[in-house]
């Protein structure tokens, strides 16, 4: 392959990867909270019934894009079985619990690969954008379809991952004012609600989960469920340790406002010993870069003067 040839893999691999990026930020900044859009649901479901009622509305494109992915995934029989429910539990530890994020997922799934796969035998056989030779087409086509297969799960995999870190991360704060919200005299789960609403702004993952948490506990006729629901959305340690404290007051009678105290001071504690673990290993993962970049400048630096001046009284 030439130089040109490889220039243009090269700028069609950037393209692809701007692209991705692109839509990434998109999606990220553009797509409204699952959380809220429940909530808002239940909001305005008075006005939607007045306006059936005055007439049959013109069906949304978004309402007829999801209808069209529901019909797919169902005549396809991908909506059943434990792959479906294993689906669902993973966009749920993601942060989308609308019961239409399975549907998109799956299609995103299946049109992905397709659209990978096309975008690249376009580009590689039927454009003249590209000089790939022959032997080569065909591998990158379908490194392309697999690329298509995985990127949806990767995705998921690490918003999951962010998702369970920043609960991690913001839970201390929330117990503390659990605690005080519980010792003011507050229910459970108007106590969560309290607090779900004050840190809307600067914790809104972990204001959700919390809002999620108190609506389950007001209209789930077995509590204990909602709190097993918010132990498998997170999926975390922290949150896990949070719903035996909450089980066990339940059970046995004991003050919460301790055990919520006791658990913030663990956690936090916890975090603080992560955070000076982190800093004792900057020496070693400083070395390699030390080695590499800042030594040999320096070493240039200092003999370079001397170097100089005995060339010149050579």
């Amino acid at each position: 392959m030439d130089l040109a040839g490889a220039e243009q893999i090269f700028t069609a691999v950037s393209a692809a990867a701007a692209f991705v990026t692109f839509w990434a930020l998109w999606s990220a900044f553009a797509v409204q909270p699952p959380i809220e859009g429940r909530l808002g649901a239940l909001r305005t479901r008075r006005m939607k019934t007045r306006s059936e009622q005055a007439g049959p509305a013109k069906p949304s494109p978004k309402a007829t894009s999801l209808g069209f992915m529901r019909l797919l995934a169902d005549r396809l029989n991908l909506l059943r079985g434990a792959a479906a429910d294993q689906t669902t539990r993973k966009l749920r530890r993601a942060g989308f619990v609308s019961r239409d994020a399975a549907v998109v997922y799956i299609f995103i799934k299946l049109a992905l690969p397709l659209a990978l796969g096309f975008l690249m035998i376009l580009l590689t056989s039927t454009s003249s954008l590209f000089d790939v030779p022959e032997n080569m087409i065909l591998p990158i086509c379908m490194g392309a379809v697999l690329a298509g297969f995985m990127l949806p799960d990767l995705y998921i995999k690490n918003v999951a991952t962010k998702r369970r870190e920043i609960l991690t991360l913001v839970l201390p704060e929330g117990l503390d004012l659990l605690t005080i919200c519980v010792e003011a005299g507050l229910s459970i789960d108007a106590a969560f609600r309290r607090v779900a609403k004050e840190m809307r702004d600067p914790m809104p993952e972990l204001s959700a989960e919390f809002e999620m948490t108190a609506i389950e506990l007001t209209y789930l006729p077995d509590r204990q469920q909602a709190l097993e629901n918010m132990n498998e959305r997170s999926d975390s340690p922290a949150i896990a340790a949070l719903v035996n404290a909450l089980r066990q007051t339940e059970k046995y009678g004991t003050p919460l406002a301790n055990s919520l105290r006791i658990l913030s001071q663990e956690f936090r504690q916890t975090r603080a010993s992560k955070a000076e673990e982190k800093g004792a290993r900057m020496p070693a993962l400083m070395t390699v870069p030390l080695m590499v970049f800042i030594l040999p400048t320096l070493i240039t630096v200092l003999l370079a003067p001397a170097l100089m001046s005995t060339f010149a009284l050579m």
